[in-house]
This record gives structure tokens, C-alpha cells and sequence, in this order.
């Protein structure tokens, strides 16, 4: 039997972005042990049969508004659950960290006495970016790296700063953007990022259904008209996300915008 994982407590896992192959092999092996999983909606249906048989399965998932339990009730479930002396894991798509409100989680099961480790997963814009053939960050092009997520409260505007987040040196990774393209696109480019920034996004990251569709920020409400409500899509955008030129191209770009910058 693992012996970080004795009766009686929890694990918030990382499920990754979908494709069990992505999956961590802790993750593996804490799934493997688990009395009970509490998993999200958005854990892939790959990773969900890694779960031994008789082992006890709860949706508890939140999508597109459409909630299976509650945030308050997901809290209760784990405290009786660890409570009752049972192997705990929280399956949670991609990292937990990474907008996955682990901190109510923690913050409930703290106030019961209630330790709790927490495994990492690979976050969709890493797996998006590897789908893509593209980085994260560039020298010289993309010194910065941000995530945001474009998922407000019910009647609540989103509220981001626009300025920073238009920063022409950045990669800008917006999860669950494809409601808010348009309004992204447009706060952007007020804010001064440029129309012809490249944006890559991707739909379905990892599993089977996976699409990679790019273009230009001022286009970006139409790259996202053929996406399903249903369908997770993440927006990457700024120039290290761009198709790939020529090495001596790329270098002279870099060169350019270091000269700009210091001169």
C-alpha cells in the first residue's frame, strides 16, 4: 500500500489536459490506491479507466454553467468522505492549481482537521502549446508568460487589466476563452496590442477531438464561431505562438525587437 496515502486522508490530483499519457505516474499510482474519486468533467474519460474497478466514482463536475454539485457541497463530500476513514482523491482536469478553486477545498478541510497533499497535473496551456509546436515563451520576443481565465460570476462583467495584459513582450493564455474572444480581441487592442498579433487556439487539447486553429488577434471572434459550447478551447496569445519561420528569420526578428527596445 502507498505509503503517503493511508486511510483517512486526500490527494488533490492533476488529471492533466486529457490524454492519459499525460498523466503523471504519481497520479497513476495515487488512482490506483484510492478507496473513492471525487473527478471534474473535464478529467478525460482516458484517465477515468486508469480507476481500478470497485473503486467508488463521483461526478462532481462544473461545466459551462452547468453545475453537477455545488462548490459548498463538494467540500462537504470530501470531509465525511476522508472523515470516514476512506483513501481520498479530488481528480481535478489539468492542474489543480490552475483555476481549479482548490483553495476552498483546502481552506474547508483544513477547518476540520484535515491535511491535504497535492499531486500536480500538465496545464492545458503547456499541452497547448506542445499540440501547436510552439513555446510558451520566446527570448526576445516573449519574456512573459500569463495566465488569465475569461470565466466571470453569473452577471458580473470581466474585469482584467487590459493594459498589462497587452504587454507586446508577453504570451497571453486565456483559459475558458472562447465566450469572450470577441470581447478579448477588443479590450487588447484598445489597449494597444497589435491586430496582427498571432493567436493560436486550441480545442479539445490532447484528446481525439483535438483542434488547433490560428490566425491574427483581430480575428480571433471568427476563428472561435465553429467551436460547441461544450467544447474546452483555450486562446494563446502573442508572437511566440506563431507558425514557426525559418531559424535565420526568427533570429533577425529577436535582433529587431532588441533594437527597437534599446535604442
Amino acid at each position: 500500500m502507498s505509503h503517503d496515502f493511508p486511510p483517512g486522508s486526500v490527494w488533490l490530483v492533476g488529471a492533466g489536459p486529457g490524454d492519459p499519457d499525460l498523466l503523471t505516474r504519481k497520479a497513476e499510482r495515487l488512482l490506483a490506491v484510492a478507496d473513492i474519486v471525487f473527478y471534474d468533467a473535464l478529467v478525460g474519460s482516458g484517465v477515468l479507466a486508469l480507476v481500478p474497478p470497485g473503486t467508488e466514482m463521483v461526478g462532481v463536475g462544473k461545466r459551462s454553467g452547468r453545475h453537477s454539485k455545488d462548490q459548498v457541497s463538494i467540500n462537504v463530500l470530501l470531509a465525511a468522505a476522508v472523515l470516514a476513514g476512506k483513501r481520498v482523491v479530488r481528480l481535478k482536469g489539468g492542474d489543480p492549481s490552475i483555476f481549479g478553486r482548490s483553495t476552498e477545498e483546502l481552506d474547508h478541510l483544513a477547518a476540520h482537521g484535515i491535511a491535504v497533499r497535492i499531486c500536480p497535473g500538465i496545464t492545458a496551456a503547456s499541452a497547448a502549446a506542445a499540440s501547436g509546436g510552439a513555446s510558451l515563451t520566446l527570448r526576445g520576443l516573449a519574456r512573459k508568460l500569463t495566465f488569465v481565465t475569461a470565466h466571470a460570476r453569473a452577471g458580473e462583467a470581466l474585469d482584467l487589466d487590459w493594459t498589462a495584459l497587452a504587454a507586446p513582450d508577453a504570451t497571453l493564455a486565456v483559459y475558458m476563452g472562447r465566450a469572450a474572444a470577441a470581447q478579448v480581441a477588443r479590450e487588447l487592442i484598445a489597449a494597444g496590442r497589435a491586430p496582427d498579433t498571432p493567436v493560436m487556439v486550441a480545442v479539445n487539447v490532447s484528446l481525439p477531438t483535438e483542434r488547433i486553429l490560428r490566425g491574427r488577434l483581430s480575428a480571433l471572434a471568427f476563428l472561435v464561431e465553429t467551436i460547441s459550447d461544450s467544447d474546452p478551447s483555450l486562446l494563446l496569445i502573442g508572437e511566440a505562438v506563431a507558425v514557426s519561420p525559418p531559424l535565420g528569420q526568427r533570429t533577425a526578428l529577436v535582433q529587431n525587437l532588441n533594437a527597437a527596445t534599446t535604442g
